[in-house]
């Protein structure tokens, strides 16, 4: 039981990484219909950013960290005006090939300017564990759990209670609507992909410490967050939280009581069930097609 508690909290704590990335699929595709399969690099240059300004500079970690913020806020506006506005009406399918390519530069291109390298990124939270009677837990992964638990409550509030928020349920619904109702859609679309790309610097944060720094790091962590949706639900916010934790889960246990080779496995088997048996997802809401 003991190490059942331990396996669970060290789950929790990669499915809610898992979450905060796979949120972003979720936002896009409410307002705009589009995929960005270049979600998991939204991820990892904000890590080689961080190192940059953190490590390399040596500026203070509170200066580093708003600045990967901007920074990332950046790549997530000009990446709405120069590549999704002008491919938008092409359709989703010309988007996930741009944004497939967009992975490949990024990706390929950071290995080409930067390191083949992987990198250390010093832990945020004190690595002492934590104690209570057998159970032994990791203080990071508690930190994790709760902070990005909080930054998630704080994107609910702000979705459900604020004027700019109503304006993205509202185009999330129908944009058609939206516009007769004076709702500048394409302002709106503008700021999803802005608050994406700043969920993915703050999950950048957070991760950088648990995957360490490398080019490749968002093929893998991506792809986790791109299922993560799918299986939660890829029209809610909750789905997305609900398909992390379950992705970071099903890893976890599968690893510790059956074997590290198959972790992915089980997650892509529990994939297809749930495709086969509630396509909507977990928590998802089924869409009538017409």
């Amino acid at each position: 039981m003991t190490d059942l508690i331990q396996l669970l909290i060290g789950g929790l704590s990669i499915g809610i990484l898992y979450s905060i990335v796979a949120i972003g699929f979720v936002l896009l595709w409410q307002t705009s219909q589009t995929i960005n399969f270049a979600q998991g690099e939204f991820v990892m240059v904000p890590m080689f950013v961080m190192v940059g300004l953190h490590i390399v500079l040596k500026l203070p970690f509170w200066l580093s960290f708003l600045l990967t913020i901007l920074a990332s806020s950046l790549m997530g506006y000009l990446f709405e005006k120069l590549m999704i506005k002008r491919l938008l009406a092409g359709g989703v399918i010309v988007i996930v090939i741009a944004t497939l390519g967009l992975s490949a530069f990024l990706r390929y291109g950071m290995q080409i300017t930067w390191t083949p390298l992987t990198l250390f990124f010093p832990h945020i939270f004190s690595t002492e564990p934590i104690k209570i009677r057998n159970v032994v837990f990791s203080s990071e992964d508690i930190w994790n759990i709760v902070i990005i638990s909080i930054i998630i409550l704080l994107l609910h509030l702000f979705i459900k209670r604020t004027k700019l928020g109503k304006a993205m349920q509202a185009v999330a619904q129908s944009r058609e609507t939206a516009t007769l109702m004076g709702i500048n859609v394409m302002q709106i679309i503008t700021l999803v992909f802005v608050l994406n790309s700043i969920l993915t610097g703050i999950g950048a944060i957070f991760v950088a410490p648990v995957f360490f720094v490398r080019y490749d790091v968002g093929v893998q962590l991506g792809l986790k967050a791109f299922i993560a949706a799918v299986i939660g639900g890829f029209n809610q916010i909750r789905g997305a939280l609900a398909g992390g934790i379950t992705v970071g889960l099903v890893e976890t246990l599968a690893a510790a009581y059956i074997s590290t080779a198959y972790r992915d496995a089980f997650t892509m088997i529990l994939l297809l069930l749930i495709l086969l048996i509630k396509p909507e997802g977990i928590a998802g809401i089924r869409e009538e097609a017409y």
